[in-house]
């Protein structure tokens, strides 16, 4: 359904990422970023899902700044890989690629941001730090208990799991405390629901967290 793109980051990076268009006149555009795992096929397969929701994705591919085309599946071993790549990308480097994708995608209207797992956190330092967005829904972004002093200048929808190791309810409760204007989410899951390609994945809380997500979109993009 979709297609690769090339950008370009504000210090002269290219790197690739996947569109994914609208059938009609988009409703506006939504910025897709990736797990530890690259732009594989679940990531594409959440920007053609938004897509057929009317928006214009793109999922910029961030790893690019390390290795060209990773996309890596969900063993153990392709666990260890994916954080050993993620190491090399910085926050700063993470935003400069999802700026260039979010001015990109200003052609379909407003823009907002979804990431998963390590993209949720990027996702939630974007909205704090990147200017050009409408919104941001991250999902069980790790990292984001981390960074509650961060102050998102746009709406945010976060989704979290009661069953995640990696990211603890304390960790949630106080981001809760510190943000109370913006839209916290549990559901009775674990790390990576979203994913129908992972052993935790969770129809009925990824139904859930999507049909939140989509009605958060309308309100803030159209």
């Amino acid at each position: 359904m979709g297609k690769l793109m090339t950008l370009t980051a504000s210090d002269g990076h290219f790197f690739s990422a996947y569109r994914a268009d609208a059938a009609g006149k988009p409703r506006g555009a939504v910025v897709v970023i990736q797990e530890i795992f690259g732009v594989n096929s679940h990531i594409r397969q959440v920007a053609d899902g938004y897509a057929a929701d009317g928006y214009l994705a793109i999922a910029p591919a961030l790893f690019d700044r390390v290795q060209n085309g990773v996309e890596i599946g969900y063993t153990p071993d392709d666990i260890q890989a994916g954080i050993a790549l993620k190491s090399k990308v910085s926050v700063d480097m993470a935003l400069m690629d999802a700026t260039a994708a979010i001015q990109a995608a200003t052609e379909a209207g407003k823009v907002g941001i979804v990431g998963y797992c390590w993209g949720g956190y990027v996702a939630w330092m974007a909205a704090a730090r990147v200017k050009g967005l409408a919104c941001a829904v991250p999902y069980y972004g790790g990292g984001v208990t981390g960074a509650i002093d961060e102050q998102p200048k746009c709406p945010v929808m976060l989704h979290f799991g009661d069953k995640d190791m990696h990211i603890p309810l304390d960790g949630v409760e106080k981001l809760k405390a510190a943000h109370p204007k913006q839209a916290v989410h549990i559901y009775a899951a674990d790390h990576g629901f979203n994913c129908d390609h992972r052993g935790s994945y969770n129809a009925a809380a990824a139904k859930l967290a999507r049909e939140r997500t989509l009605e958060f979109f309308r309100k803030h993009l159209g």
